[in-house]
């Protein structure tokens, strides 16, 4: 699920259009273009993606600034539990740049992870 970008726009509530632009020779892909629209808070941009070779873990950074980013560096961490089931941990740091008081900052961090991960989990529940 994680790794099948296009379909991002079916089960991501603020993902528009999501393009693999470039992948590994192993179909992997290594930059995913990704046009957001959340409301107030609309943006468009490419990540740069590594793999594990088990794809236990999945990290990403922004290739370039965007209108509203300066970086961004994320990773999945993936676990598989003994009893079938799959334990993920999501980080992900933001510099934006527009500026924004430090507790706002955090509040919409934590409201983005949130989301990404209650959408992930329907997702592959359902």
């Amino acid at each position: 699920m994680i790794c099948d970008f296009p379909r991002y726009p079916e089960w991501v509530s603020a993902a528009k259009r999501v393009e693999v632009v470039e992948e590994y020779e192993d179909g992997y892909a290594s930059r995913v273009r990704f046009v957001l629209d959340a409301g107030v808070i609309q943006d468009e941009y490419t990540l740069a993606y590594e793999y594990a070779e088990d794809i236990s873990r999945i990290e990403w950074q922004l290739v370039e600034p965007s209108r509203i980013q300066k970086k961004q560096h994320g990773s999945y961490d993936i676990e598989e539990n003994d009893d079938g089931t799959s334990t993920v941990t999501y980080t992900l740091a933001v510099e934006l740049s527009i500026g924004m008081l430090g507790m706002f900052k955090r509040k919409a961090e934590k409201m983005i992870m949130d989301t990404a991960l209650r959408e992930l989990k329907r997702r592959v529940e359902g």
